[in-house]
Formats: structure tokens, C-alpha cells, sequence
């Protein structure tokens, strides 16, 4: 049975676990931002381009934020959407597969400040509060790429 046939098993018999993540850094910027919510599934697949919660390499107590590149000998390459911060593959090299926790599947934005709660200031929220982060590589990519552009 292939990857996306046993996902598809595990879910019909409610194996998908569900839970809340969030940034703390702004090694995902622009994608995400510090005090941004993700709504993660934990033992979900993994495919080049989706955003995974992680053990850091050398601190295995500390979760990060990163994007799975490609699979490398070693495990996964993982980058931050960030080209500031090198705080990934660039200097920790290859991520074992043991050490993904979780894929994300949606960004929750924090609502704006209360001095910023005018009615645009809500509106703009609105309309970018929840969005999905899908891998590059799927068909609907192109919503995370806009997502970046921003």
C-alpha cells in the first residue's frame, strides 16, 4: 500500500491526531509570523513543501517550524521561508524522519492589537485569519505561494 493509501487507512479508523502548534520565531516569516496558531496532524505524511513541526537536531526538547525541501540520505532537507535566519538544514544538515513531529495543515493569525482594532484593521484579519498551507508541489501550491508574496 502506497503513502497516500495508508493515510487515507489510518483516517477512516480516526487514527489522525490534531493539535495546536505555535510560532515563536520568525525563521518562517513571511509565511508566518511569531504568535501565528498552526493547526498540525501528528504522524501525518510528508511531502516536499509542507510546512512540519520538528525536533531541532542538537535540541531535541525544542520544537521548530520549518519546510520539508526534499529527502536527502539522512532524512528530510528543511529550510526556513526566512533566508535571515539559517537556523535549518543549512546548518544542521539532513533531519532524521524520527525527528518530525508534525505537518501543518492550516496558519491561525492572532487578531490585531487592541489599539489596531479599527474596522479595516479587522476586516484585513478576516479575510487572512485562517488560511491552508499546502506543499509547492500540490495542485492548489499556488495559495502558499501567494501566501509568501505578501
Amino acid at each position: 500500500m502506497d503513502e497516500r493509501g495508508q493515510e487515507l487507512e489510518r483516517e477512516h479508523r480516526g487514527l489522525l491526531r490534531i493539535g495546536l502548534a505555535e510560532v515563536y520565531n520568525p525563521s518562517m516569516v513571511p509565511t508566518l509570523n511569531p504568535g501565528d496558531q498552526l493547526l498540525v496532524q501528528y504522524g501525518g505524511v510528508v511531502r516536499p513543501g509542507d510546512v512540519v513541526v520538528l525536533r531541532h537536531p542538537f535540541r531535541q526538547d525544542l520544537l521548530i517550524v520549518k519546510r520539508a525541501v526534499e529527502r536527502r540520505e539522512g532524512g528530510w532537507w528543511v529550510l526556513g521561508d526566512n533566508p535571515l535566519v539559517e537556523n535549518d538544514s543549512r546548518e544542521f544538515g539532513a533531519v532524521p524522519d524520527e525527528f518530525v513531529v508534525a505537518r501543518a495543515l492550516l496558519r491561525l493569525r492572532r487578531p490585531p492589537a487592541r489599539g489596531q482594532r479599527s474596522a479595516p484593521a479587522v476586516l484585513s484579519w478576516l479575510a487572512s485569519a485562517v488560511r491552508p498551507l499546502r506543499s509547492a508541489a500540490s495542485p492548489a501550491g499556488a495559495l502558499s505561494r501567494r501566501l509568501r508574496a505578501r
